[in-house]
């Protein structure tokens, strides 16, 4: 098995796991870690499609890699932001989880 097969596999697996992630969790944190996971599968699928690229005789594109770069930026500032919100929601409600229902002094009815 080649190394770009193996790469390959491994960030659909990590899409997958990071997909299932997002579904699944309910937690916050849980549901960052899982978009971080599923953000790192997709870099790594395009850092794959680019090295059969250059490995098929097309030539090595840096906009690929360029695009890699930026995005890990992004994911990182996204992360931060993220997790600062998610520290600030633990301490304004005292919970690290989101309420299932509204307040009852919210409701239309009275």
């Amino acid at each position: 098995m080649s190394p770009v097969t193996v790469f390959g596999v491994s960030g659909a697996a990590a899409v997958g796991l990071g997909l299932y992630g997002m579904i699944v969790n309910p937690q916050p944190l849980r549901r960052i870690l899982a978009f971080d996971l599923l953000g790192s599968g997709v870099f790594l699928l395009l850092g794959v499609v680019a090295r059969r690229g250059a490995a098929a005789g097309f030539g090595g594109d840096p906009i690929g890699q360029a695009l890699v770069i930026t995005g890990v930026v992004v994911a990182f500032a996204a992360t931060a932001l993220t997790s600062a919100l998610w520290l600030r929601l633990f301490e304004t409600t005292g919970s690290a989880i989101l309420p299932d229902e509204t307040p009852s002094s919210a409701s239309p009815d009275g």
